[in-house]
């Protein structure tokens, strides 16, 4: 009676690690014994479960509510209940110790070996009927830890009720919880490896509490989306892709009081907006839920529950739904790269580095204040690449934007000598982080085929759109931040001053080819003092369209896929601000300047997805030739887009305010050609000057062609032409 004494105080105490070893059916030497931990309970019977008869009583053999008892005349173990009676209330509940284990042995191979593809099909919170009984079953990873109990609004979050039951060959606690519905609130309490006890939320719930409130919330896993072979066309590398980059929290707001719309306001806005527009994609900054506004979601903690800032999981899948429905791709932005600190989270979280890395200098970001992935534990890859098929899956979202992948490839990424931990060999590159990234591509390859993976990876890393078959990272595209960062630098300049600059805007081209390359004015490039894309453009307030306008009209054109981030389409003038709405108002000024861009920017996106020759060869060098690449004194570029047939695009750029007449580009195909996008039009707001709609070439030769046109180039303005067929 001792040993069982000390198993009940320690059971009560909350630091009994075993304990469906004590509670539920025991055969013992005296035979089929019951026990039951049922705090403030007066009177407990057992029940037969076949028959809902009495089968014996269970005494209270300790006042803090342990009930045990030998049941007469009963040799073999069975489907019971318990009869409970409270001071106000008599319930029959099934008893969670009487349910074996819930993981089978696959199951758990696969989650210790960091291979199995949908860890969250049987970690986190699941809906489930067993024997007949309706519960929730719940499993969380946490190998250090003393104890894990389940705690929530069903068991007045009172961690001595429900403990749960260790599996000691992959460190996770599993327990079902019968009649816990969907809906309820959630987490984990843990007794951590010092004996600390903490509530975390669970890593896999698939919705979370609003914030600044932290439980997890029972829900159902929402059903597969199938692939779609339309949107999967929508993805390739031959494919017209212009990504418009949205912050759901401030694309707009609700006028009356500055609060968010929700998920279906949302859907319903943006996917008739982005259609109407002519983008292909949307690119949502992070939606997974995460602590504080002000991060963009860029530090998320429930990294598989939609934001409930907008709404439930059931609307953002509706949200997703919609866009899909108006003809429009869905991309995510996806942030395995770090996670913050915050305590209910993933941080320490059974008292040990378990999701991080132990070692500050490997686990610990200095830019942000956040932690970083241990990417060389298998369970912890397990987690992040179930995540990326998740979203795809269970969403079907069309693609990931991965971000700051530098900053997981690299040990030394912003950190001085001293500062960074070298790898096994001695250099600085995270092999554990570039293992998982082949990993995540490669197995996103071939369960989801139809999706894209897109890396943010600002250095010069080789081969991130390569399979991870020929060493590469298995990326599909990169954000190209070399030609941002260049040809922004370009624009910025007095136009007197560009033809010492020339190169920046040429230099992109010798390296075009080394990567699937989109070209990115994102979110990145309008916050934290960098000024709004149009407050960079120097010059007054005509000049400062009409290079907005000219370096849209050049960037449509130039190889690679588009991305433009919101408020960029109408010109926003201030920088972006993630508390408030975009300056709609600007598009009914009376002198109609943002008007203007907004309206080119439409247009640019029809051309761009009727035309083949602006992005059928994006990435092979057939697809491009300069025409003119040298003219530095007067600021002019020329070149041709191709596509397979042979068609072509040719585009020219004058980035100076001066127009220039008569200005004669060779050409392959004589012919009649036309105009068919000029930025300095009146449409746009410019000075519409231009070539008059169609002009005949000339048999005289130019830039090594025996054929050429003569064409008026407006200032501070970008023209495509394109031969009439006869």
């Amino acid at each position: 009676m001792s040993e069982l004494s000390g198993a009940i105080n320690s059971l009560i105490a909350g630091h009994y690690a075993d304990p469906f070893s004590l509670l539920g059916m025991h055969e013992t030497e005296n035979g089929l014994e019951v026990r039951a931990l049922l705090p403030d309970a007066l009177d407990v019977w057992v029940l037969d479960g076949a028959t809902g008869r009495k089968v014996g009583q269970l005494p209270r053999i300790d006042d803090r509510g342990f009930f045990c008892a030998v049941l007469p005349r009963r040799k073999r173990p069975f489907s019971y209940q318990l009869a409970v009676t409270w001071a106000h209330t008599a319930l029959v509940i099934d008893d969670p110790y009487r349910f074996g284990t819930l993981l089978d042995a696959m199951d758990i191979w696969l989650l210790a070996e960091g291979t199995h593809l949908r860890p969250f099909e049987r970690l986190g919170a699941h809906l489930v009927t067993l024997d007949g009984v309706e519960g929730t079953r719940f499993a969380v990873w946490a190998p250090n830890a003393r104890r894990v109990s389940v705690v929530g609004e069903f068991n007045f979050w009172d961690g001595r009720r429900h403990p749960m039951r260790l599996l000691r060959e992959n460190g996770i606690w599993e327990i079902f919880l019968p009649a816990v519905h969907a809906g309820q609130l959630y987490k984990y309490e843990v007794v951590d490896v010092h004996g600390n006890v903490q509530l975390k939320a669970d890593p896999y719930a698939f919705e979370a509490q609003m914030r600044p409130e932290t439980a997890s919330c029972v829900v159902r896993l929402p059903p597969k989306v199938e692939p779609n072979a339309q949107r999967r066309q929508a993805n390739n590398f031959d494919a017209p892709i212009s990504i418009y980059e949205v912050h759901l929290a401030s694309w707009r707001r609700h006028t009356d009081n500055n609060f968010w719309l929700s998920y279906q306001d949302l859907a319903t806005q943006l996917a008739e907006y982005a259609n109407e527009m002519g983008f292909t994609h949307i690119e949502l900054l992070p939606i997974n839920e995460h602590p504080f506004d002000g991060s963009w979601g860029y530090q998320p903690l429930g990294l598989y529950a939609p934001t409930r800032r907008f709404g439930t999981p059931q609307d953002f899948r509706g949200f997703v739904d919609t866009l899909h429905q108006a003809g429009i791709n869905v991309l995510l932005d996806w942030v395995p790269g770090h996670f913050p600190t915050d305590a209910y989270g993933l941080a320490q979280f059974d008292g040990t580095a378990l999701y991080e890395y132990a070692d500050p200098k490997e686990g610990f970001h200095q830019d942000w204040n956040t932690l970083i992935y241990n990417y060389g534990r298998h369970e912890v890859r397990n987690y992040l690449a179930g995540n990326a098929l998740f979203w795809m899956e269970h969403y079907g979202i069309d693609g990931l934007r991965v971000d700051a992948v530098a900053s997981m490839v690299y040990r030394d990424y912003s950190r001085a000598q001293g500062e960074w931990v070298p790898n096994y060999y001695g250099g600085k590159e995270n092999l554990e982080a570039i293992a998982f990234l082949r990993y995540t591509n490669n197995m996103l390859g071939h369960a989801r085929p139809d999706a894209i993976t897109v890396a943010e990876e600002s250095t010069d890393y080789p081969g991130v759109t390569l399979p991870p078959g020929c060493n590469g990272l298995g990326f599909h595209y990169k954000w190209n931040m070399g030609w941002m960062h260049d040809t922004l630098s370009y624009m910025q300049q007095d136009p007197v001053h560009r033809k010492y600059h020339h190169d920046k805007m040429t230099f992109g081209m010798l390296y075009a080819y080394s990567e699937n390359f989109i070209l990115p004015l994102s979110h990145d490039e309008v916050v934290h003092g960098k000024r709004s894309l149009l407050d960079r453009m120097p010059g007054d307030v005509w000049q400062k369209f009409a290079n907005l306008r000219a370096y849209y009209g050049f960037m449509w054109a130039f190889p690679g896929k588009k991305l433009l981030f919101m408020g960029g389409e109408f010109a926003q003038g201030r920088e972006w601000n993630h508390d408030a709405s975009l300056d709609w108002h600007l598009l009914d000024e009376p002198e109609g300047w943002h008007r203007g861009v907004q309206q080119l920017v439409k247009d640019l996106n029809h051309c761009y997805r009727a035309q083949p020759p602006l992005y059928q060869l994006d990435f092979q060098p057939e697809g491009f030739e300069w025409r003119v690449v040298d003219d530095r004194e007067n600021s002019v570029f020329a070149f041709v887009r191709r596509d397979r047939q042979g068609n072509e695009v040719l585009v020219v750029s004058n980035f100076t305010p001066v127009p220039r007449e008569g200005y004669r580009i060779g050409i392959n195909q004589p012919g009649r050609w036309r105009e068919i996008l000029n930025t300095d039009s009146w449409h746009y707001h410019g000075g519409n000057l231009g070539n008059g709609g169609a002009l005949e070439s000339e048999a005289i030769s130019s830039h090594g062609r025996s054929h050429s046109l003569v064409l008026t180039l407006p200032p501070l303005a970008t023209i495509y032409l394109t031969k009439e067929v006869p």
